[in-house]
């Protein structure tokens, strides 16, 4: 088969991408951004081509597959359709890869990322997996029988899923620009969990996702008493975080990983309490866990001398709260600076004062203007940064023009936080330090 990628680079589609040339089809793609993205880091091992003008030939048996940050009216997509090709959406093809194989989802608001990761790793040194994580990383190989896959609940992706086994880490208000409410949010992740076929491991210290009506059989974990998976003994520490793990109330194992914050915790906890499912010891998992390292993007660290640097992909108010907390375990005698850039104007309006409470945990806040290339500033009159860093004790707005403003954080951590892409952030804060 052939396929066309429209948005080649975005994190999804690319590992789309590289699953779909993975199982033997032909694929390439088209993308508005020309400068260089990590997420094409496994196109370019692939060779998959990337295209940038409105002029290269399709076939005409090429099956087409868009982002959603392509409206109709784009040029390309204008193109694709005055072709008659066939045109799929992204997540009913995604849904179509994933049914060849036993799947298990990880879906959930927030820890979506390493969670899919902690699964892949402690599969592939085992038992071997396939895999599509929302950091750019996709595999596939007809011969492995699981693939883990990062199910978003964005644009409601994840209900063209039919997993064997599924995650929900938790639940919140989030992607308001596409849900209605909390009530919404939820009864679409009752969707995804009743199409389930074999398990749902769910957090059940989460209150939203123990509303849910479970039709397929569920294990509850958490910190409190009244889950199946209990977590016991929490130690964070500098070097990483350790825990006792109870299964119906019994010792399964005690635990350490290089991760930082109670977030990860349970992250693990839910890999861990798949991976048992699938027949992995406790011997394997505690030892596998050790040599753990997180996708692209999540809590990445570069030292500079005395300057720790984090690249981090997170963009809801939780997230952000959550990881610099894991900030401050790593790293308690460090003064704390964030750069964050703002990746929607829906999301800074519904949970501004969220995001002021979040970033009340740093010494100092710079944010940049909203960088969007799904919404239109005209929709959302008057949201700008200024409406959280007008309210910040130490909050200001930066540029790369401004860059200099960050001259004196040599003996910092300075945290870089988004889900767009903050390269030119970082490589300029770098050259200005160094």
């Amino acid at each position: 088969m052939k396929y066309y990628c429209i948005g080649i680079k975005g994190t999804g589609m690319s590992t789309l991408a590289q699953i779909l040339y993975d199982l033997g089809n032909e694929v390439s793609g088209y993308d508005d951004a020309r400068g260089h993205k990590f997420t094409q880091d496994g196109l370019e091992k692939r060779n998959i081509p990337i295209y940038y003008d409105h002029d290269h030939g399709i076939d005409k048996d090429t099956i087409v597959t868009y982002s959603v940050a392509f409206k109709e009216d784009h040029e390309e997509m204008k193109r694709v359709r005055s072709l008659g090709l066939t045109v799929k959406k992204y997540s009913e093809l995604m849904g179509d890869v994933i049914d060849m194989f036993e799947t298990i989802g990880v879906s959930g608001t927030h820890g979506k990322t390493t969670t899919s990761s902690l699964i892949r790793h402690l599969l592939e040194e085992t038992t071997g997996c396939n895999y599509f994580i929302g950091a750019g990383d996709g595999y596939a190989d007809k011969k492995n029988k699981y693939f883990v896959v990062e199910s978003d609940e964005f644009n409601r992706h994840f209900t063209d899923y039919h997993p064997a086994y599924s995650i929900i880490t938790n639940i919140e208000a989030e992607h308001l620009e596409c849900y209605k409410d909390i009530d919404d949010i939820r009864n679409t992740f009752e969707i995804f969990a009743n199409q389930t076929k074999k398990l749902v491991v769910a957090n059940g210290d989460n209150e939203e996702v123990r509303k849910i009506n479970y039709k397929t059989k569920v294990l509850f974990y958490g910190f409190k008493e009244n889950n199946d998976v209990v977590i016991k003994n929490m130690e964070l520490l500098e070097t990483g975080s350790v825990f006792d793990l109870y299964i119906n109330n019994e010792l399964f194992g005690h635990f350490d990983i290089p991760l930082y914050g109670k977030h990860m915790v349970a992250n693990a906890t839910a890999a861990i309490t798949i991976a048992k499912e699938l027949g992995l010891t406790m011997e394997q998992i505690h030892s596998l866990l050790k040599t753990f390292q997180n996708a692209k993007r999540r809590f990445a660290e570069t030292k500079i001398n005395n300057c720790v640097i984090i690249d981090d992909y997170a963009h809801h108010p939780t997230e952000i709260k959550v990881t610099l907390e894991a900030v401050k375990q790593k790293y308690p005698n460090k003064r704390l600076v964030v750069v964050f850039v703002p990746n929607t104007y829906s999301r800074t309006k519904d949970f501004k004062d969220e995001f002021i409470e979040a970033f009340s945990i740093a010494d100092k806040t710079y944010l940049t203007e909203i960088d969007c290339n799904r919404e239109r500033q005209e929709d959302y009159p008057g949201v700008t940064s200024h409406i959280i860093t007008d309210k910040l004790k130490n909050g200001e707005m930066i540029s790369l023009d401004t860059i200099e403003k960050l001259k004196d954080e040599k003996n910092s951590v300075v945290c870089f936080m988004s889900c767009a892409y903050v390269d030119k952030l970082i490589d300029s804060f770098k050259n200005l330090i160094k």
